[in-house]
């Protein structure tokens, strides 16, 4: 059972959950405690735990705004449809890589104002590219969306009888497909 949750847009669970995304980008909760080089995130699975309102249409790629709904406030009821486990973590030396042209591009959605804003967001802390693979759940878990889980937050813990059963998930991706796209970042990444 996963009692945390990762808050992300809707429309990048959407994406995650159908197959068509696997990498997510980050700054902060991830760690080096294992040594130089070797990241760490706080809780390497989750529920993906949707959020609308603060979607922003204008920062993705004219072939996935369509799909974003944004609502001025977030459901009472939350619709749980999946979970993500991070199988790998980069650190992200050159932005270009992610940029038009670069060797990431195609693989993700955000257009370069979104990279620019997550870049110069604490422009101390580096940016992560995150390789998730989600996996759906047998059905919607509908949840209340208390007063706890608001606010603009990447990790919600969820109460204990809001408990993600994460043991009969379906992957959204394949195994061969998740493999070629680790070893595809690994490339871009020089490793």
């Amino acid at each position: 059972m996963l009692t945390i949750a990762l808050k992300e847009w809707a429309v990048i669970c959407d994406l995650l959950l159908a197959g068509e995304l696997s990498l997510l980008l980050r700054k902060g909760g991830i760690h080096e405690s294992s040594g130089p080089g070797v990241f760490e995130l706080e809780h390497p699975r989750f529920a993906l735990f949707p959020s609308w309102m603060h979607q922003k249409p204008a920062m993705l790629k004219p072939r996935v705004r369509e799909r974003v709904e944004v609502f001025e406030r977030e459901p009472a009821v939350v619709p749980i449809a999946g979970i993500g486990q991070v199988a790998r973590i980069w650190r992200v030396h050159d932005r270009s890589v992610l940029d038009e042209g670069g060797a990431l591009h195609a693989l993700h959605p955000w257009t370069r104002e979104q990279i620019d804003m997550r870049v110069n967001y604490r422009p101390e802390n580096p940016l992560y590219l995150m390789a998730v693979r989600a996996y759906r759940l047998p059905g919607v878990r509908p949840i209340q969306n208390v007063p706890a889980y608001a606010g603009c937050k990447s990790w919600v813990p969820l109460s204990e009888q809001d408990a993600i059963d994460d043991t009969s998930v379906t992957a959204s991706v394949s195994d061969v497909r998740f493999k070629a796209l680790l070893a595809d970042v690994d490339r871009a990444m020089g490793l």
